[in-house]
């Protein structure tokens, strides 16, 4: 197989309201994965937070090779060459993920290449997806930008005999990736919205602004917000409106929807770029004391608007979890080792009183990697 560069790519080698419940209770558990592969273990709620720039906790299995040596002492990524297709280019989450990406690349041998769109499209990411396939890398981890259109590309690679690993999002067809790795979203978004229930007294109006429909990701988390908060009978959810991930279209929603129901009490916000235009829209509203907002994920305008009492929680992802793992798989998968065909991350759940604990603040997410 044919390895080279695509031009552009990088390569290396490697409030005033307060939720009581979120800030006692912190870190959300999923379901451990208990499998080992000849490279790695995936770990979730069984273990202690990673501290911030290492290898996720508990990643090497007693008796593997994750520590860096394979048989006859050489890394098991040695001459292995991955390709990271981010979701968008620029965003704090993929940041983080590729600095996990980055460093699971240096301590198993691989090398890594990273590029993405620079929106959240899969007619950008397409073209991308093509022509990473027609380069030949041993392994592509992506994630995919629509669950029907960013299909076809990905199943071309599998057929060039590309080994394929999904992260963060996912495709309808089964058939493509041999390791999915994400959070929980369904479970992310029945957190969010127990959060926002909890800081609005169980009571009112509440909406979600979320990305477009079709991501796997946020659909889940929709999802999950939409079956949940249906549980609260005193809780009107009036739905679901989209920023296509551009933070002023999400402030300009936010302002109408303040406009038709000057009543609304809550906002679930269920991506970064959704979060930070809902909060800002809020406060040029000056009705940021009158409607509580959880966020999705924690780049670094979402924290500042938590310390500043304009969101009051943050579902945190591990996308340096996700990404780490993600090689660890690509690896295994390359060199004919078992795979873990999923693998679920898990969350902590940031407040303004919590943000100092190291066991929160080390999963807020990165501007650049080390």
């Amino acid at each position: 197989m044919t390895r080279q560069a695509t031009s552009g790519q990088r390569t290396t080698g490697s409030g005033r309201r307060r939720w009581s419940a979120v800030a006692a209770a912190t870190a959300f558990g999923v379901s451990g994965v208990v499998a080992a592969t000849n490279v790695a273990v995936a770990s979730t709620d069984t273990t202690e937070p990673a501290a911030e720039g290492s290898a996720p906790a508990d990643t090497a299995a007693e008796g593997t090779a994750a520590e860096g040596t394979a048989a006859g002492g050489s890394l098991p990524g040695e001459g292995i060459e991955i390709s990271f297709i981010q979701g968008v280019i620029g965003d704090g989450f993929y940041i983080s993920m590729e600095c996990g990406v980055q460093d699971a690349a240096d301590a198993l041998g691989a090398s890594v290449n990273v590029q993405g769109p620079d929106a959240f499209d899969a007619t950008l990411q397409n073209p991308i997806i093509d022509a990473v396939v027609a380069s030949g890398p041993d392994a592509i981890l992506v994630a995919p930008n629509d669950v029907e259109a960013s299909a076809g590309p990905l199943q071309r690679a599998q057929e060039e005999g590309i080994e394929v690993i999904l992260v963060d999002t996912t495709v309808n067809d089964e058939s493509i990736g041999r390791s999915r790795i994400a959070s929980d979203n369904f479970q992310g978004g029945v957190t969010a919205a127990d959060a926002l229930a909890e800081l609005i007294g169980e009571e009112g109006k509440v909406m979600v602004i979320s990305v477009n429909p079709g991501i796997s990701s946020t659909d889940a988390r929709q999802a999950g917000f939409e079956e949940q908060i249906a549980t609260y009978p005193d809780i009107e959810y009036i739905g679901t409106e989209f920023s296509n991930n551009e933070p002023a279209r999400a402030a300009e929603i936010l302002t109408a929807a303040l406009a038709a129901n000057p009543d609304l009490n809550g906002v679930f916000a269920a991506n970064l770029f959704s979060a930070q235009g809902t909060a800002t829209g809020l406060v040029q509203a000056g009705a940021q004391d009158d409607v509580a907002v959880v966020g999705f994920d924690a780049g670094a305008a979402q924290v500042e608007q938590l310390e500043a009492g304009d969101v009051q929680a943050l579902v945190v992802q591990k996308p340096y979890d996700i990404g780490y793992q993600g090689v660890e798989q690509a690896i295994a998968a390359v060199n004919g080792d078992e795979v873990i065909p999923e693998i679920p991350t898990d969350f902590v759940v940031a407040t303004a009183d919590n943000l100092e604990d190291p066991e929160i603040n080390q999963f807020l997410y990165k501007e650049e990697c080390d």
